[in-house]
């Protein structure tokens, strides 16, 4: 016994560590990959358009690598001191170590969160595959709800590859069997489609974005099609919670729009972990 526990209490610790460092590269992610997808933007219109006059993109040597990490105000870059997660804020009392300006409470956030979820990955599931893939899928749905929350973005270049490593993961029956997988990669994401389609009928707007349909149908491909209408409960039910609470507090305007994708990683994170259960208060079994 006192074996095991000390096995469970060093993975916990070993993935509450690994996130920490894990959380430093969302930061990098969550920041670049939306100006990695304007750049690539800019360059396929000019190419298109054939407009020397338009702005042109920033240097294509920006990607997840490179250039370093700077201070935004002074370009001061960061050094190896300055980046260890959460530690380097504290030391550095939230300021830039040149020019003094401040750094955003966001960045030791979410290094701490995602150290936070990984433990939590660790201690619901144990040493195995299925922690490994918890970890993997928790750490893209952080992004995708940070990415969208900014930038009403969710990108091809996180949603798609967690489709297929849904169905991956499945193939060894990891979260649920293969054909619950492929079936809830479809109905997650032409459940969505249709609603959107609908909506836009009705109205002649655009009611979400096609991102949504594709995390949707990322989410049914790792945790089955039983699970899509948990998710949706609960994205619906917290995403009209908090706008709400937003309207009510004058942070955001009836015609404002609100992206959906937060709430469905949020719903998802919630299902990974409490799947069974919120299922079984749903269907009665």
């Amino acid at each position: 016994m006192i074996e095991t526990f000390t096995s469970n209490t060093g993975i916990i610790l070993s993935c509450a560590v690994l996130g920490l460092l894990v959380g430093s590269f969302l930061n990098v992610v969550i920041h670049r990959l939306p100006i990695m997808l304007e750049n690539e933007f800019k360059l396929e219109c000019q190419a298109l358009t054939g407009d020397e006059n338009q702005e042109p993109p920033p240097p294509a040597k920006y990607n997840l690598v490179v250039p370093r990490s700077a201070c935004p105000h002074c370009q001061h870059q960061i050094t190896a001191l300055e980046n260890i997660p959460v530690l380097s804020w504290i030391m550095l009392g939230g300021k830039c170590s040149q020019c003094k300006a401040p750094i955003s409470l966001r960045y030791p956030f979410i290094e701490a969160l995602t150290s936070l979820i990984s433990a939590g990955m660790a201690a619901h599931f144990g040493y195995g595959m299925p922690l490994l893939g918890a970890l993997l899928l928790s750490w893209a749905l952080l992004s995708l709800i940070m990415i969208d929350a900014d930038t009403y973005l969710l990108p091809d270049y996180i949603t798609l590859p967690l489709v297929w490593l849904g169905l991956l993961f499945n193939s060894q029956q990891t979260f649920t069997t293969l054909p619950m997988a492929v079936y809830g990669a479809m109905a997650g994401y032409l459940s969505l489609w249709s609603i959107y389609w609908l909506f836009k009928l009705i109205t002649g707007k655009e009611g979400m974005g096609y991102g949504d349909f594709k995390l949707l149908a990322a989410l049914g491909a790792w945790l089955g099609i039983t699970a899509l209408p948990a998710i949706v409960l609960l994205a619906s039910f917290s995403g009209a919670i908090i706008g709400i609470a937003m309207i009510a507090g004058a942070k955001h305007g009836w015609n404002k729009p609100m992206p959906f994708g937060p709430y469905l990683g949020i719903a998802g994170l919630l299902a990974l972990v409490w799947g069974s259960k919120i299922s079984s208060a749903l269907y009665g079994i």
